[in-house]
């Protein structure tokens, strides 16, 4: 993506001096250096970064710039970039649970010392692999509980049973023990948290290993729905579990991506085309918009060629994205202003998240400039 400081300070001052044809990708500093304060100050324990939210240069950098933990990394492609922007011998954790043996070999070439396993055949690749016995080995197990958008426990985590064997033989292999889960993306209940604290306390008892660490993972919501999610709750939530579940309490990690980021950047696409009931957008399903079949739409508001917001009364429009295929469709029609034209500009808020690294260039869509503003 092409990137631009702006000289504008807000997202609507630039649509109107610039009047921009393609998608636009708006970033303000200031909102991903004041989430990252908000997380450093409120959760007792590291805070770390899972790349695959956003691996954009300017994220990693301006992340570990302002005091960030380490990073969680899925891939040796995500090590590159961080070893690159941040230095040989930062922080990563490789809390993708399922690897081939050459990804382990290449993440061992990049000093990662901290991994997970949810399955017994993965532990013997990092044993077979010569793992120092000074890393961690987190256990990632799942549980059926709601709170997540969607569940990761489909594809992640051993039972609590299995969990009980891996912790024993990650102990009994002379590595540095741990757990972890995930309680989904897009979080909304704290209690989450505090049923898979109490399981992991309950884990580590039965196979008789004390934890060095819980890594209470991802999930932590960003403000899809317009109001500012309160971190102050599920932090609350998360020590208080701690504390009562672990009569000697482990040390803390969480590894948010969205909750990071999501909410520093805004999306603005353009009105293509209007029809009777229909809206025709110059991005879709296959670039910026990839998430909207299976997340909550986030809020968006209509803004005119001089700056100004639509106003008029609300009409349901099914949307389409640019391309020729028929399924390039949002799930769920948009509710736009009686007065919105064409060549208006939908500007959708908390598009931080899963829009870098995920939009593809089908049918020649998917250019998109990332342009720096002081405030959204």
């Amino acid at each position: 993506m092409l990137q631009r400081v702006a000289a504008s300070d807000t997202p609507a001052s630039y649509l109107m001096q610039t009047r921009p044809d393609a998608p636009v990708h708006f970033f303000a500093p200031s909102a991903l250096d004041a989430r990252l304060a908000e997380f450093r100050k409120g959760f007792v324990g590291d805070v770390t970064y899972a790349v695959k939210a956003n691996p954009s240069d300017r994220v990693l950098a301006g992340l570990w710039a302002g005091g960030l933990s380490g990073f969680d990394v899925a891939s040796p492609a995500e090590m590159e970039s961080v070893s690159r922007l941040c230095g040989h011998g930062v922080l990563m954790h490789y809390n993708n649970p399922v690897r081939s043996r050459s990804e382990i070999a290449a993440a061992m070439g990049h000093g990662v010392r901290s991994w997970s396993v949810d399955d017994a055949g993965e532990l013997e690749k990092l044993l077979a692999a010569g793992i120092d016995p000074r890393h961690e080995v987190s256990v990632r197990f799942r549980l059926d509980v709601e709170g997540g958008f969607y569940n990761f426990g489909e594809k992640f985590g051993a039972t609590p049973d299995q969990a009980v064997e891996l912790l024993r033989r990650v102990s009994s292999a002379g590595l540095r023990p741990a757990l972890t889960f995930h309680v989904g993306t897009q979080c909304c209940r704290p209690e989450a948290y505090a049923r898979y604290v109490a399981v992991a306390a309950e884990i580590a008892t039965r196979a008789d290993v004390r934890i060095g660490r819980l890594n209470v993972g991802g999930g932590f919501p960003s403000a899809r729905n317009g109001g500012a999610p309160d971190y102050e709750a599920f932090f609350a939530v998360i020590n208080a579990a701690v504390a009562s579940a672990f009569p000697i309490r482990p040390a803390l990690l969480c590894e948010p991506g969205r909750a990071l980021v999501a909410d520093s950047f805004a999306y603005a696409v353009r009105i293509k085309s209007l029809r009777e009931g229909r809206v025709y957008l110059n991005d879709g399903i296959y670039g910026g918009l990839s998430e909207f079949p299976s997340m909550q739409m986030p809020t968006f508001e209509v803004i005119t060629a001089d700056g100004t917001l639509r106003a008029g009364l609300m009409q349901a429009r099914i949307a389409f994205g640019p391309t020729c295929d028929s399924i390039d469709k949002l799930p769920d029609p948009l509710n736009l202003p009686s007065d919105t034209e064409e060549g208006d500009w939908l500007l959708f808020r908390s598009m931080g998240a899963y829009l870098t690294g995920v939009t593809t260039r089908f049918n020649g869509y998917g250019r998109c400039e990332t342009v720096t503003v002081a405030r959204l």
